[in-house]
């Protein structure tokens, strides 16, 4: 009997062991076959105050708090030059992505685990991606951290990097990303000019969005381009081209892949590399095949106006509004891809439909747009019918949680950046066209359009901004299991459901069922934001009322 048990147990540990090897070695990732490797000897020139140049290349940090990079070359070589001018930041962000999947799992072994599911996950990631950005990826990963060989190589880390947003956009059920973005353009427009807004809400720690690089990218093939991006990452999330094409990726409902594909921030680079128009970025989506679900709008200066291209991993559609504006959240809004089941939960569960009513409202009632009228939108905190919502609600266009907020106006090449914290800092202007003609950098000066700037957000300077900080500290707080007065949690966000949820949710764990209770039930009479939150709260007044404690 012993020896049967033993040859079971043996048996189950020799499959574990022959599955984790198997993972290694299907997981396992070469790098591309570089012939031209001399860039690897350059070195980058610091100039003092903060500039570093490295040929005609160069990354400051600018007196608003955000950093800028210009980078020139081929795919390999605008790779390591990149890494080599940000080579700390590349360093600190895997640092932050490492210490917040720590906190996420604690648990070394689940660690190893995940590790090798998304090596599996992204096994065949490279066959998906182009060579030139395998090779930019490459050249960057030369200066990435020696600290996480146990993770993977560094080529293999920065490259599953790039496929990071897709994979928590899945696994996460869109837990961190809530993004929004619209525009204006002829009647809809004060100077009848193009314009686009967008928030970046996508949220894996105050840390994440600490450095953000405003990146102007100068290919050997292509167009020049620009993106907001951070230490590591060639991908966009948010950018424009010299021919004034604009790219914004919203995440939509999306299934479980099954493996790997070209990661979207991939496509909006390649977009923004190689379109000039509409059905050229229609044509680039087209031809990629991705794991998720995802919403590019595309503003196009010389078609002047925008669409929304749709995507899932099997289909593609295109949402024309056939007006002077456009409107984008969560959710697709095409004949055909808007009524996939998918979608059609995520409009009656998510907060998206919710954010898109308060965000026509505006448009509705703010008259012809401008710049600043597109920015007052990107910070509104209200919600329909300017609804105290509480801060920090999904449902609100501005959730206090984006890792950056872009306005564009593609025909005059120019991009407004905000600084942080969020939206609520200063936005700061960028004229393409004057950025592109530079050659080289010698002086640590600005390249900022002064006069453009858009004041920061008189909201830091209130009391309700304090309190707001506050509940974001007593967020934390509960997170790490420290000690907390259930009250001032609710007092400092007194009209947002999460106050309630939090206080009730540490109540119930510390056994003040009937505290705990009266939370829950203020929560429900406030404004939630998703299903999934109003389901936990119901779960949870239903194990109080039959003492399933």
């Amino acid at each position: 009997m012993l020896r049967a048990i033993f040859y079971f147990f043996g048996g189950i540990l020799l499959l574990l062991v022959a599955v984790i090897i198997y993972l290694v070695i299907i997981s396992k990732v070469d790098p591309p076959q570089v012939a031209d490797q001399r860039s690897l000897q350059l070195q980058r020139k610091d100039l003092g105050n903060g500039l570093y140049t490295l040929n005609n290349s160069w990354f400051r940090k600018s007196n608003t708090g955000l950093y800028e990079l210009y980078v020139e070359g081929s795919p390999y070589e605008m790779g390591v030059i990149n890494g080599k001018l940000t080579r700390e930041l590349v360093i600190r962000q895997e640092d932050h992505f490492t210490e917040q999947i720590n906190k996420m799992i604690p648990s070394t072994f689940y660690q190893h685990f995940l590790k090798y599911v998304i090596g599996w996950f992204n096994r065949k990631l490279d066959k998906n991606v182009s060579e030139e950005y395998k090779d930019e990826i490459y050249g960057v990963s030369a200066s990435a951290s020696d600290n996480y060989g146990y993770i993977g190589s560094k080529y293999q880390r920065i490259l599953n990097y790039h496929a990071a947003h897709d994979i928590g956009h899945a696994l996460q059920s869109m837990a961190l990303v809530g993004c929004t973005s619209f525009g204006t353009w002829n009647d809809q427009s004060k100077d009848s000019t193009m314009i686009i807004g967008r928030n970046f809400d996508f949220y894996v720690g105050d840390k994440f969005a600490e450095e953000k690089i405003v990146a102007f990218y100068n290919p050997a093939k292509g167009y020049k381009l620009m993106t907001v991006t951070w230490g590591g990452f060639v991908g966009a999330v948010s950018g424009m081209n010299e021919k004034g094409l604009t790219v914004t990726i919203n995440a939509a409902k999306t299934d479980l892949p099954t493996g790997s594909a070209t990661p979207v921030s991939l496509v909006a680079r390649e977009i923004l590399q190689y379109a000039k128009n509409i059905d050229e970025a229609i044509a680039i989506t087209r031809k990629r095949k991705m794991f998720v679900s995802e919403s590019f709008l595309v503003g196009s200066a010389i078609d002047n106006k925008a669409i929304v291209i749709e995507k899932t991993p099997d289909s593609i559609d295109i949402y024309d509004p056939k007006q002077n504006y456009i409107v984008c959240a969560n959710h697709f809004q095409s004949k055909g891809l808007g009524r996939l089941k998918s979608n059609e939960e995520q409009v009656k569960e998510s907060a998206s439909p919710y954010r898109y009513k308060r965000l026509m409202q505006l448009l509705d009632s703010n008259g012809k747009n401008t710049v600043e009228k597109t920015v007052a939108i990107l910070r509104d905190r209200k919600g329909i019918d300017n609804a105290d919502i509480g801060m920090g609600n999904e449902k609100a266009i501005n959730q206090l949680i984006a890792h950056h907020s872009i306005v564009f106006e593609p025909k005059k090449g120019i991009v407004w950046v905000s600084t942080s914290p969020w939206q609520l800092g200063r936005y700061i202007a960028y004229d393409l066209n004057k950025v592109f003609a530079l050659k080289g950098k010698q002086n640590n000066d600005e390249v900022m359009e002064a006069n453009l700037t858009i004041p920061a957000d008189s909201f830091l300077n209130t009391g309700a901004f304090q309190n707001f900080e506050k509940y974001r500290n007593y967020k934390q707080l509960v997170s790490a299991d420290g000690l907390v007065d259930t009250d001032s949690i609710v007092a400092s966000n007194p009209n947002l459901y999460n106050s309630y949820v939090l206080a009730g949710d540490y109540s119930f764990e510390h056994g003040r069922y009937s505290k705990a209770e009266a939370y829950y039930k203020i929560a429900l009479t406030k404004v939630i934001a998703t299903k999934a939150e109003e389901d936990h709260i119901h779960k949870q007044l239903e194990k109080i009322k039959a003492g399933d404690h």
